[in-house]
């Protein structure tokens, strides 16, 4: 896996964190940026858990799925993509509660729904052999500056940026996973 294809992989992961993010700086009466920093570290922390488990897992059964592990990392990270387009698109506008969720259990269940589709992609690490410990510190350095930066955009812009994020990633996903495949097809 080259450098630039595990980069459009934190990025693409970062966008759901990224759209909880402007959601979570649009419901900030003011921007603080304790609480940005503590948004950011909890679902960098998590992005950067969850594909070390994924990769545990994709490790213990790839040698029973060796002769179509690109199939199984197409097939998951398209459907990781679809999913982020999907939901994307079903939601009618930014969920607008006037009080950030920034407590501890809070942050915990947003970093945790956030961060599944790592646990995915943690698969197809595994699949590709990739250093995991690497690619877990990039995926989770990503999702902090995104995360925070979504914070700070939230509070500035509102809702405008959180749909198309999700999509952009969505698409980027789906392109790896293509991309995955037609290396082993090709």
């Amino acid at each position: 896996m080259s450098l630039l294809e595990l980069a459009l992989i934190a990025i693409a992961l970062s966008m759901d964190a990224f759209a909880v993010s402007i959601t979570e700086g649009v419901r900030m009466p003011t921007l603080k940026y304790s609480h940005a920093l503590k948004i950011a570290f909890f679902f960098g922390l998590f992005q950067a858990f969850m594909p070390i488990l994924g990769y545990m897992a994709g490790a213990s059964v790839h040698v029973f799925i060796e002769s179509i592990d690109h199939w199984v990392a197409f097939a998951l990270l398209a459907f990781i993509g679809l999913r982020m387009i999907i939901e994307s698109c079903s939601r009618a506008t930014c969920d607008s509660k006037p009080q950030c969720q920034s407590g501890f259990k809070a942050l915990c269940i947003l970093s945790l729904a956030t961060s599944i589709d790592a646990l995915a992609v943690g698969i197809s690490l595994a699949i590709q052999h990739a250093n995991i410990f690497f690619c877990a510190v990039i995926i989770g350095i990503t999702t902090f500056a995104i995360s925070f930066l979504g914070v700070a955009l939230g509070r500035k812009l509102g809702c405008v940026f959180q749909k198309k994020a999700e999509i952009g990633g969505g698409l980027v996903l789906i392109g790896i996973g293509l991309n995955i495949l037609l290396e082993h097809l090709i």
